[in-house]
């Protein structure tokens, strides 16, 4: 029988994390082990962030990333926002994201989030199913994404 397992990552899952990160983005440049510590802290464990992992037995198969904003409207509830969310090619179809992120809306919840936003690929329909499912609206309101030039990098 498979156990599934849903909870807030641990800085012993920082490498399962990362490798789930690569198999969504192959082509993101690494992080540098001088600074991943760090970050990890800032990311996984910071006030206002933090990294859901789904065990599949006892193996990180599946992840996603909350933050909350701080916001002046909404009676001055945070926002929330979820990236990030991928499993693992050999783990797909047996439910890990949906539980993932049923656990991650309510952790917003908990937090007192007005709201949790979730961009997604244009072309993902399929991912666009489960997170309907799960209650994320396309048709609320309408996400724009400004990505900076390659000159900033180069």
């Amino acid at each position: 029988m498979t156990r599934i397992t849903v909870r807030k990552a641990a800085a012993a899952d920082a490498p399962a994390v990362l490798a789930l990160y690569r198999e969504l983005r192959p082509h993101d440049p690494p992080i540098a082990n001088d600074r991943l510590e760090l970050l990890w802290r800032e990311v996984a464990e910071g006030p206002q962030s933090m990294v859901l992992v789904a065990e599949c037995d006892e193996e990180v198969a599946s992840t996603c990333m909350l933050a909350t904003l701080a916001n002046l409207a909404s009676g001055g509830r945070p926002i929330g926002v979820i990236e990030h969310v991928v499993t693992a090619a050999r783990f797909r179809r047996r439910g890990l994201s949906r539980r993932l992120l049923e656990f991650a809306l309510m952790e917003a919840w908990q937090a007192g989030c007005c709201k949790v936003m979730l961009l997604s690929g244009m072309q993902r329909s399929e991912a666009h199913g489960l997170y309907e499912s799960v209650g994320f609206k396309g048709d609320v309101e309408r996400g724009f994404v400004a990505k900076p030039p390659t000159t900033v990098f180069a």
